[in-house]
């Protein structure tokens, strides 16, 4: 399980140093796609694939399926971690998710989000100002 927000820095050849606690628990080969409010998720291949499995098991029919599956899908990169520990983010996914430099890496359970810091203080501060009102909406809805 992925806990925690961790501050780092990519290099110069988009290269990002995992928390010591993420490589611990990244073995064998990981998926890096595009996420949800401009960041990047980053899951084992064994979860990536169960997750695309769900998503090909939908009508194709579908507009709006075709295009979850096209964003999710489209670019994503399948890699493994190098000698120290480090992932290789490919240019089209910085572009997407606005990364330069600084950028914080948080934990969600069963995956690893990466987000520009500037953005994700921006996101969390707003989330942290809504979370009373969303978590008692889904309690209505018997979702919490």
């Amino acid at each position: 399980m992925f806990l925690g927000e961790y501050q780092h820095t990519l290099d110069a050849k988009g290269r990002l140093s995992l928390p010591a606690k993420f490589r611990n628990q990244m073995s064998g080969s990981f998926v890096v796609a595009k996420g949800l409010e401009g960041s990047l998720y980053v899951s084992s291949a064994e979860a990536y694939e169960g997750f695309l499995s769900q998503l090909t098991g939908r009508n194709d029919f579908d507009e709006k399926h075709r295009q979850v599956r096209r964003f999710f899908t489209a670019g994503a990169h399948e890699g493994e971690l190098d000698s120290a520990g480090r992932v290789t983010i490919p240019a089209s996914l910085r572009e997407y998710a606005k990364l330069e430099r600084d950028v914080t890496v948080i934990g969600n359970g069963d995956r690893i989000e990466i987000w520009d810091s500037a953005a994700w203080a921006v996101y969390n501060g707003e989330t942290e100002g809504r979370i009373e009102e969303v978590t008692s909406e889904l309690a209505d809805l018997g979702i919490l």
